[in-house]
């Protein structure tokens, strides 16, 4: 049995990729670019199998599982990592076209691919699907109007299959990461401004994949008995605290009354003495 990573060709996906063989475990590096799994693979030897995969089409998804070597084709734990966000624009400024290309990764490949490995899992009543999902699945932000929703629906997915599949002895986490540098993650939402992409991490101390990594394969490595509903990991730079409140700015005093206001003054004042 094998481990599948997707969105293995950066980030989070070469850490865990990295992380899981170097444990000793068979691992499925599944992403779209091609050039970049092979380059993996000659890193890892045959421990790795490189399989390329866009999770943003169902038919690509469906071509490279029907395309696993037999001794592959039972997976154990499923990784759902692959997924983006696209711009930061609010809601009425946002290009659609970004708003249907995440809805298609982060949630119509995810699941699609989730439910094609399910079957297997519960005919042998045993198995593990790691989720990626994001702290803004939980907290709002400005601009992350779609991802967010996104991320929120892989939570909640999390949820429902782990309601769903306890009887069954297949575990389910969902990672929720904060800030996480050395990832391609802005780059993309920035659409290769990668000076844009730099400043979202200037002066802090974020994540890194690899702790992302180390963090799965704990996860992994848990006894059967026990499940971790869902882990939030931030840099302790970043924190969920301080809700934003916008005031309207004081209406200026008009002259007229600031006059009125101290002639009443002076009037109240002179009578004290009397």
């Amino acid at each position: 049995m094998a481990i599948l990573i997707t969105g293995a060709s950066a980030g989070f996906g070469v850490a865990m990729c990295r992380t899981f063989v170097a444990a000793g475990y068979h691992v499925i590096g599944a992403a779209r670019r091609e050039d970049k799994l092979q380059q993996l693979a000659e890193e890892l030897g045959e421990q790795f199998y490189p399989l390329e995969m866009d999770v943003s089409r169902t038919e690509s998804i469906q071509n490279a599982l029907n395309s696993l070597p037999e001794h592959l084709s039972e997976i154990d734990c499923l990784i759902n990592n692959a997924g983006l966000a696209l711009g930061l624009d609010t809601a009425d400024k946002a290009d659609f076209g970004d708003w249907e290309t995440m809805i298609q990764t982060n949630i119509i490949g995810l699941t699609f691919l989730t439910r094609q490995i399910l079957p297997q899992m519960v005919a042998r009543k045993q198995g593990y699907i790691i989720n990626l999902g994001s702290i803004a699945g939980s907290y709002a932000y400005p601009g992350s109007n779609v991802y967010g929703a996104t991320k929120a629906f892989v939570r909640q997915f999390s949820m429902n299959l782990r309601a769903e599949l306890a009887d069954k002895n297949i575990r389910i986490t969902n990672i929720e990461p904060g800030l996480c540098g050395d990832t391609e993650f802005s780059n993309v939402r920035f659409k290769g401004d990668d000076q844009r992409a730099a400043e979202v991490y200037e002066n802090v101390e974020f994540i890194q994949p690899q702790d992302i990594a180390d963090t799965a394969l704990w996860l992994y490595q848990r006894p059967a008995r026990m499940n971790v509903n869902s882990i939030e990991i931030m840099p302790v730079a970043q924190t969920f605290a301080g809700m934003k409140v916008y005031r309207d700015e004081p209406a200026p005093v008009k002259e007229e009354t600031f006059e009125k206001q101290s002639m009443s003054l002076f009037g109240k004042i002179k009578s004290w003495f009397k």
